[in-house]
């Protein structure tokens, strides 16, 4: 972009015009009191004029022989070169007019004078020096009029100048320091992040124009990005705001699981600050097909949202939602609780599988007890009862029958010893409770010829450890009665939940069927596993069924998170 008219060329040429005008007007002035120096002169020369001729008619009437002297020095004066520069054009024509006047009249009173005529003389000597006297005041009215005309040029030229300083401030002051003054307040407000500044002269040829549109360009410029700075700094403050709001819900999800038992009440915990914290008018987490967990109310016509619940590339279940608003959770966070609460399932199973390996092991000691101890005792009982009955005579009939009554007494509690030691020694190495009764059912199968069918829909989540190998104890012993007892050709094992924690097991056989529920003498296996039932918080049914066969059945439910914080500790339960 070009300046055109710059403001040093255009206070150059202003400065130069009013140095230029006062030496134009001091040169007139001066000149023409240079003209004026020989006016005090003229006047004087003129003024001598009429003390010479009365001079000259003072020789004439005293025939005065220096009379021609007189006159020829008349004549050189009024011939004076003061009196020749009256010829110039620029000199008034009166005051010619009059010079002229009076050089005529001398012609005439000098001939006169040469002839001697005293009486013309006294008759004209009047009128002359009246002329005279009109001539001198006529030089004096020039000189006037030349000083006059000094003053005139010297008013006229400082008036001009004058004018000309006014004109030039005022441009100066519309062209640089208004703008000026515009570009300071706009600079000062831009500096207060304020762009609403008075629109700038932009239309000015000069450097300030320039300054003004580059100015405006500059200041549009920045707004634009100073705009775009504050929605940078909004969007990086929103999106700190929301990091730290995700960072606060995982950190009290995390404390959720930062637990010595993670179990439902924990996931529940999760749920709701999950709910709470983000746009979300219900929340689930499925866990296979029967177990789940909800917050809030779903909604009929909103879709549902899901994510799945892995740890390990092991899937568990899904994490689902329905927002309430057009607004939605946030992606990241959704999935970092998902990947939450997947590693909570993953730490539940380990827990679990923790709690059963200790249960196993301490079944396991007390199996090795019992068999070091109750075991060797009876087996030394039933060894000293046939050397006694080796040493009694076969005729003493009585002695024989108590023997006998002993041995058979012994033998039965070898034998329940034996199946108390195998189900104290039995051992499972997974935690999800479908795959440890799977674990469990396979050796059975190996037992008999019956085909065993399993149909297990309880959760992962639905059963502690202890809970676990109370319900594989029962599935356990109410399949071996069907093995050994019911004659069966198929076995069937289901296991189903209903909502809120209530769960059933079924153990059906299409064998000849139970004679009688109640317990034989000496036999406590159907009394045990009712107390298992009892201590599941449920209980145990055994029926024969119409079309034969045999269907134990066990219904519990499983606590809530409050009821098992107050639920006494059963570790040692199996130890009857």
């Amino acid at each position: 972009m070009i300046v055109k008219r710059p403001v040093s060329k255009s206070l150059a040429r202003a400065f130069f015009c009013i140095v230029l005008l006062s030496l134009l007007s001091t040169g007139v002035a001066l000149l023409t009191l240079a003209s004026s120096l020989r006016d005090a002169e003229a006047v004087n020369i003129a003024g001598s004029l009429r003390m010479q001729s009365y001079r000259l008619g003072y020789d004439l009437q005293a025939n005065d022989p220096q009379l021609a002297l007189h006159r020829q020095q008349y004549g050189r004066t009024l011939d004076s070169p003061v009196f020749q520069q009256l010829h110039h054009r620029w000199v008034p024509m009166q005051v010619q007019e009059s010079y002229a006047l009076l050089h005529d009249r001398w012609r005439q009173m000098d001939a006169c004078l040469a002839r001697g005529d005293i009486i013309w003389y006294r008759q004209n000597i009047a009128s002359y020096v009246a002329q005279i006297d009109s001539f001198v005041l006529a030089l004096q009215h020039y000189a006037e009029r030349k000083m006059l005309l000094v003053v005139a040029i010297c008013l006229l030229g400082f008036g001009a100048i004058l004018l000309l300083v006014f004109f030039t401030l005022r441009r100066i002051n519309q062209q640089v320091v208004a703008p000026l003054s515009a570009l300071v307040e706009a600079s000062r407000r831009i500096e207060q992040g304020r762009f609403d500044h008075p629109p700038l002269e932009t239309r000015l040829t000069n450097e300030l124009g320039l300054l003004g549109r580059t100015f405006t360009r500059m200041s549009g410029e920045l707004e634009k990005l100073y705009r775009s700075l504050e929605e940078s700094v909004a969007e990086k403050t929103l999106s700190l705001q929301e990091a730290n709001r995700m960072l606060e819900v995982l950190f009290h999800c995390s404390q959720a699981l930062n637990v010595g038992t993670i179990d439902r009440r924990c996931f529940r915990h999760i749920l709701q600050l999950v709910r709470e914290h983000e746009p979300v008018s219900s929340v689930e987490m499925a866990v296979g097909a029967t177990w789940r967990l909800q917050e809030g109310e779903a909604l009929a016509d909103a879709p549902w949202q899901t994510l799945p619940i892995t740890m390990q590339e092991t899937r568990f279940g899904e994490l689902r939602w329905q927002g309430e608003t057009a607004d939605k959770p946030s992606p990241q966070l959704m999935q970092s609780v998902a990947n939450m609460l997947g590693r909570g399932l993953y730490f539940n199973q380990a827990q679990k599988h923790t709690q059963q390996l200790l249960l196993m092991e301490e079944r396991a000691t007390i199996a090795r007890e019992l068999h070091d101890s109750l075991a060797q005792v009876l087996s030394y009982l039933r060894i000293q009862l046939t050397l006694l009955r080796r040493a009694v005579p076969e005729e003493n009939r009585a002695a024989q029958g108590i023997i006998g009554d002993f041995t058979r007494a012994l033998n039965d509690a070898y034998q329940q010893l034996r199946e108390l030691l195998t189900t104290f020694r039995l051992t499972l190495q997974q935690a999800d409770f479908p795959a440890a009764l799977e674990e469990m059912i396979e050796p059975l199968r190996a037992q008999t010829a019956a085909t065993i069918q399993l149909d297990c829909r309880l959760s992962l989540l639905a059963l502690d450890a202890q809970q676990q190998v109370h319900l594989l104890q029962i599935i356990r012993e109410a399949v071996l009665n069907a093995i050994k007892h019911a004659d069966a050709q198929e076995i069937s094992v289901s296991c189903v939940s209903a909502p809120e924690g209530h769960h059933a097991v079924y153990i059906h056989d299409d064998g000849c069927g139970i004679e009688s529920v109640n317990e034989p003498e000496g036999h406590y296996g159907l009394t045990i596993m009712r107390e298992r039932a009892e201590r599941l918080g449920g209980a145990l049914t055994i029926s024969r069924q119409r079309n034969g066969g045999t269907l134990v059945s066990v219904s519990f439910t499983t606590l809530s998170g409050e009821q098992t914080a107050g639920r006494p500790d059963n570790n040692n339960d199996d130890n009857d």
